[in-house]
């Protein structure tokens, strides 16, 4: 009755040990728990675009890849880009802002 036992640990174990490295990040893909933090983050940053009345938040697009965010879309005005980049490095989990926005 030992090996039974035995083997059900073993493969418990192997399982275990599966599981976790497909979880695991590597230089061009997250780990669950960085693809959850970025999600927030990209959110976060949408949503103080969102707030900012000079700012037209359905045309600037938030991506976030490991706490890098890069924003990118069209503005009016050149002041509003920059304006984009300062409101995203001022949220919290962000490493640093890529600006690919474009003034129309």
């Amino acid at each position: 009755m030992k090996f039974p036992r035995r083997f059900a640990s073993m493969l418990f174990a192997a399982s275990l040990v599966a599981t976790l490295a497909g979880c695991a990040s590597t230089p061009t893909k997250e780990g669950t728990g960085e693809f959850i933090d970025d999600t927030v983050i990209t959110a976060k940053v949408k949503a103080s675009i969102f707030n900012e009345p000079t700012l037209k938040a359905t045309e600037i697009n938030v991506e976030t890849f490991k706490g890098d965010v890069q924003l990118s879309g069209f503005v009016a005005q050149p002041q509003d880009a920059q304006k984009a980049v300062e409101i995203a490095r001022g949220v919290k989990g962000v490493v640093s802002v890529k600006n690919d926005v474009r003034v129309k």
